[in-house]
């Protein structure tokens, strides 16, 4: 398939993302404001559904997921690499409800944004790094003893596919101070989804979830550790998969 049809494609599923993206956060805006905040969250998952199924009917871009059976029954700290904007909504049909710790600037963006605020993220000023460590700690406490999963991208920014960035330890604070497990999920958004190009390409992304990792007798580096050397050794083992 030809770099114009790819494009023609990207140009599609941006249209319809963007009238659909609208649309749901017009609705979440005028109507659920005063809304259960779990019935927010569903119809957040809702959302999340049809995007995907945008991408995968306009773009190509499918998906198959390994290791669902390591879910654990209740929410805790969810760790994942991060390559794309496609893994952000994606995560959200596997877990729900959910919070993610993201950048303060996101909840400016017209609509989304907007809408996004009110599933009361953990949002963060990288700028002021303490602050940003008290903050996953305390509103992630309050999350996970309300039942809500916590999703964080330790590297803090996108990562083009084949490598991993630096870990930072928010998430592994958080799972030490609540006493709660962390799921470590690895994937390969980035070969589809890539964060150097707008242009969007067909094929198959793995999401790999790990078994938990319990944070009881280990040092913050021990886990951060942990937690980085499966995920890179399951981005290693998908990528090696892709090219054999």
């Amino acid at each position: 398939m030809s770099a114009v049809v790819y494009s023609l494609r990207t140009i599609l599923l941006y249209l319809a993302l963007t009238v659909w993206t609208v649309g749901w956060s017009s609705f979440m805006l005028i109507g659920l404001p005063l809304a259960p905040f779990r019935k927010r969250h569903a119809l957040v998952k809702i959302w999340a559904h049809v995007t995907i199924g945008l991408t995968r009917w306009i773009a190509g871009v499918k998906w198959e997921v390994k290791g669902r059976e390591n879910i654990p029954e209740n929410p805790c700290v969810i760790v994942s690499n991060h390559q794309s904007s496609w893994e952000t909504f994606f995560l959200q049909t596997l877990f729900t409800p959910q919070t993610q710790v993201v950048k303060k600037s996101l909840l400016n963006i017209p609509f989304f944004g907007w809408a996004f605020r009110l599933t009361k993220p953990i949002a963060i000023d990288r700028d002021d790094p303490r602050r940003s460590l008290q903050q996953i700690v305390e509103q992630g406490k309050r999350a996970l003893e309300d039942n809500v999963w916590v999703l964080i991208f330790p590297e803090g920014t996108r990562i083009p596919n084949g490598q991993l960035g630096k870990f930072s330890r928010g998430g592994i604070n958080l799972a030490r101070k609540t006493d709660k497990n962390i799921l470590p999920i690895a994937h390969n958004a980035g070969s589809c989804w890539p964060n150097t190009s707008w242009i969007k390409r067909p094929g198959t992304i793995t999401v790999h979830i790990g078994n938990e990792i319990k944070p009881e007798g280990k040092t913050p580096a021990q886990l951060n550790e942990e937690s980085r050397l499966w995920i890179e050794g399951a981005l290693k083992e998908m990528n090696n998969s892709d090219v054999a």
